[in-house]
């Protein structure tokens, strides 16, 4: 009987202080003609973000398939975060993106949207091809 207890409250714990996220911003990678550009600029700035504010790993999901190239996207939740970080989480990230396009080839290399309108968890459960996102190795 005891152990029937043990196993219920480390299952309720998991789900009791599992993030929650309820509002996610997405980051849209395009293609123009040889593949949608690196996460890395955005992942990194995550990571920086993350350890310089020592906080818990942040929730990003994944949406593939979108297109013939790999086009995919992001979708970043940040409920965890007070609101002075969340705002500069928002700024930090939108300047990463802008960076991003700004350095890009303008020829071959795609495009990355930051929409700062966020999206409810609602909307996401029906999004297909939705997975956890988990970082990509640099080849």
């Amino acid at each position: 009987m005891k152990k029937i207890f043990l196993v219920f409250g480390v299952f309720v714990s998991t789900f009791f202080f599992a993030q929650k996220s309820e509002n996610f911003y997405e980051i849209s990678y395009n293609s123009i003609c040889c593949g949608p550009p690196s996460t890395a600029p955005v992942m990194n700035y995550v990571e920086t973000f993350q350890s310089k504010n020592k906080r818990k790993a942040i929730e990003i999901f994944r949406q593939s398939g979108l297109g013939r190239e790999g086009e995919f996207k992001l979708f970043i939740g940040i409920d965890a975060l007070s609101k002075s970080q969340r705002s500069k989480f928002l700024k930090g990230l939108e300047t990463a993106v802008n960076s991003q396009n700004n350095a890009k080839n303008q020829n071959s290399d795609g495009i990355v949207n930051f929409s700062s309108q966020p999206v409810k968890k609602e909307n996401l459960k029906q999004i297909n091809n939705l997975t956890i996102y988990k970082k990509e190795k640099v080849k």
